[in-house]
């Protein structure tokens, strides 16, 4: 699906939010490193494109319009997405000369270790970062074999030769299709009907197959069945759910927008904590120092639980 043609380009947004913070375009194109003409031209083309003033000028500097102070909160959370995007492809094209190189299971490089680069890049502009994506036993592995210097992980066990630390909590949740049966019932899945469920799943090694798997062995005596459906990523495996195929559990943060909008519908499960850690890991005996340090420190303190 083609992106809608007034935000096919953010750069115009991303100078309109620096007018709201510094007050001028003067300023502002300072800070984008462009000229003054440069900004006014830019400002003007995203005004012509949106169809409405976003910027009024006085001799005392420019001010958003209402609708400008509208269309710029709207924006912001798009241009923090876009900055967390190019840390991440920063952080995958960099690994030829890595100075610190991480190992994320996949919820945890999808939607944490983006936000947690930038904050390191901030920190330290010319730190080089090396960024790749398993499932946690994938990033055990390249802890184990040095291939990796710092690790994040999902899943429940360890195996030994590592060090670990709690960073965050996640939340699994139950979701299906609008169309699919269970949307329309009024009261919680139990514990055994869902150990009977096959489920679309992440394969063998996935933290949060892992996670689901212990949470249902402590209320339910049932076997597992097999997957109904095994797939590598979670963005699969919602397009999955969506299309109908069966329902799924997967991280809160994973399925937010979905929620939202109103393609997928959570259940609740009686019973059941599906509350996980987050990791960092580490090989023993090391301390964590260094951009490794940083980056730990960096997880540790933020708002992701």
């Amino acid at each position: 699906m083609p992106l809608p043609r007034r935000v096919t380009e953010l750069s115009g947004f991303e100078l309109l939010l620096s007018i709201a913070t510094l007050g001028s375009i003067g300023r502002a194109a300072s800070a984008h490193g462009i000229s003054q003409p440069a900004a006014s031209e830019r400002i003007h083309r995203l005004e012509s494109s949106i169809g409405i003033p976003l910027v009024t000028r006085s001799p005392r500097g420019s001010q958003l319009t209402e609708s400008g102070l509208l269309i710029a909160d709207w924006a912001r959370k798009t241009i923090e997405s876009a900055r967390d995007l190019e840390a991440g492809i920063a952080a995958l094209r960099g690994q030829k000369d890595a100075r610190l190189r991480v190992a994320a299971s996949l919820t945890v490089a999808e939607y944490f270790v983006p936000r947690w680069l930038v904050r390191l890049r901030a920190r330290d502009p010319h730190i080089a970062v090396a960024l790749v994506s398993g499932n946690s036993a994938d990033v055990a592995d390249a802890m184990l074999s040095g291939k990796a210097d710092l690790g994040f992980v999902e899943g429940p066990d360890l195996p030994p030769g590592l060090e670990a630390q709690i960073i965050a909590h996640d939340h699994l949740v139950l979701v299906v299709a609008r169309r699919h049966p269970w949307a329309r019932r009024k009261q919680p899945i139990q514990p055994s009907e869902l150990a009977r469920t096959p489920l679309i799943s992440r394969e063998q090694g996935s933290g949060t197959r892992r996670a689901l798997e212990r949470a249902l062995s402590q209320t339910s005596t049932v076997t597992l069945p097999p997957p109904l459906l095994e797939l590598s990523s979670t963005t699969a495996i919602k397009s999955a759910v969506i299309e109908g195929m069966g329902p799924a559990v997967l991280s809160s943060n994973a399925v937010a927008g979905e929620l939202a909008a109103g393609t997928l519908v959570r259940l609740p499960i009686q019973g059941v904590n599906l509350t996980r850690d987050l990791r960092v890991i580490w090989p023993a005996g090391q301390r964590l120092q260094g951009p490794a340090g940083d980056l730990a420190a960096i997880a540790a303190n933020a708002q992701t639980g």
